[in-house]
């Protein structure tokens, strides 16, 4: 968890593989649905341009599909959801239906302003429609509104870790591989 921009995606790479399990991001999931111009992908884009969350309904469906892939059997390493307290309560049945359960969930804490600038250079490298800048000060706005409230629900569970996000990437991977304590 942690706010668009917070590095989130690159660390979830770094850590799934380490944990050899798949990376599913929702980021990934919507812009393949999107770009093959399914249905769900279709009712994704409008939410997504307009820089707010895509529908717990669309949203749930596509990671229920992923989650039923047979690489998931083993675990699985979510990037991007759940993103609202009703997404939590989907991927709790989700998982009970299939007998698995969350180890923790991480957070990366990082400062506003460092996302931002993040979040222009990316845009500006990959040419991605959904980060001009008003749009990525909407989904700051958006996740603080609807997810920040899952942190305290996660730590009341004893499931939430912590971990600064700025810095190099190396070393944000080392205090996360310190936190989780993964062997790296």
């Amino acid at each position: 968890m942690g706010p668009p921009g917070a590095g989130k995606g690159t660390q979830a790479a770094v850590i799934a593989e380490l944990l050899g399990v798949p990376h599913i991001s929702t980021g990934d999931i919507f812009r393949a649905n999107v770009s093959q111009g399914t249905p769900l992908g279709i009712e994704a884009r409008k939410y997504m341009d307009a820089g707010e969350y895509v529908p717990d309904g669309v949203t749930n469906a596509m990671v229920r599909d992923r989650l039923a892939a047979d690489d998931c059997a083993p675990g699985f390493l979510l990037d991007g959801y759940p993103r609202t307290v009703e997404q939590v309560g989907e991927l709790t049945a989700m998982l009970g239906s299939s007998a698995q359960r969350l180890d923790a969930v991480l957070e990366l804490t990082v400062d506003v302003d460092e996302v931002v600038a993040r979040l222009v250079r990316r845009a500006a490298e990959q040419g991605r429609s959904d980060d001009t800048e008003d749009v990525i000060r909407r989904r700051l706005e958006v996740y603080f509104e609807q997810t920040a409230p899952l942190i305290e629900l996660y730590r009341t569970q004893g499931l939430l870790v912590q971990v600064d996000g700025l810095g190099e990437v190396s070393d944000v991977t080392g205090r996360i591989v310190a936190a989780l304590a993964l062997e790296s």
